[in-house]
């Protein structure tokens, strides 16, 4: 039986004990889901828990000090940070890649921010769309343990991130790009081969 089998009987398992012994069901049972998505991802437990803390710390120095002058997204992975978004000036996006960088413990710095008006919620709705109909592709394909690469998508255009072996990378990027309403895929992969 496959690991992630394996793990996924465990956390359901453990879910159902806590359900019968205790009303704290739903904290044990998210703890267990969180630790087979950490038991999965090729970080280690503690990049994986600065991967969360750089985005935190990250977009609330960036909120803090721009407020509505940006909308902004902070993705990290194995400490390189993704910010999309859009920024109201070319100035406020150098300064915002500026103040990300600031955060300490980043190895690299993506900085995608688009300048002009922040996108309306049809466009926010739509881009969540898309990654779940990308993320539902990499998942029906089968060609790679679909937790190993990260998907951002910001106005149709889809960010790919992870620690992938270059035929993952390729297939992730063909099963993107050929998603109906992604405009453009970005690699930002670090590669195990």
């Amino acid at each position: 039986m496959k690991k992630h089998v394996k793990l996924m009987l465990w956390a359901i398992a453990v879910g159902a004990m806590a359900n019968a012994l205790s009303g704290c069901a739903p904290l044990i049972v998210g703890g267990a889901v969180a630790a087979v998505a950490v038991a999965e991802d090729r970080r280690t437990s503690g990049v994986f828990i600065d991967d969360e803390n750089i985005e935190n710390r990250a977009l609330l120095k960036v909120k803090s000090r721009f407020g509505s002058q940006v909308h902004v997204n902070i993705t990290s992975y194995n400490r390189h940070v993704l910010i999309s978004g859009e920024a109201a000036t070319e100035a406020v996006k150098r300064d915002v890649e500026g103040e990300v960088m600031s955060v300490g413990g980043i190895k690299r710095v993506f900085n995608e921010l688009s300048v002009g008006e922040s996108r309306g919620v049809m466009s926010v709705s739509n881009d969540t769309r898309l990654t779940t109909l990308v993320k539902t592709r990499f998942l029906e394909a089968n060609r790679f343990q679909a937790n190993h690469v990260k998907v951002v998508t910001e106005a149709g255009v889809v960010y790919l991130m992870g620690i992938v072996k270059r035929s993952e990378a390729e297939a992730a990027s063909q099963l993107a790009s050929t998603t109906s309403g992604v405009s453009r895929v970005v690699r930002l992969f670090e590669y195990l081969d």
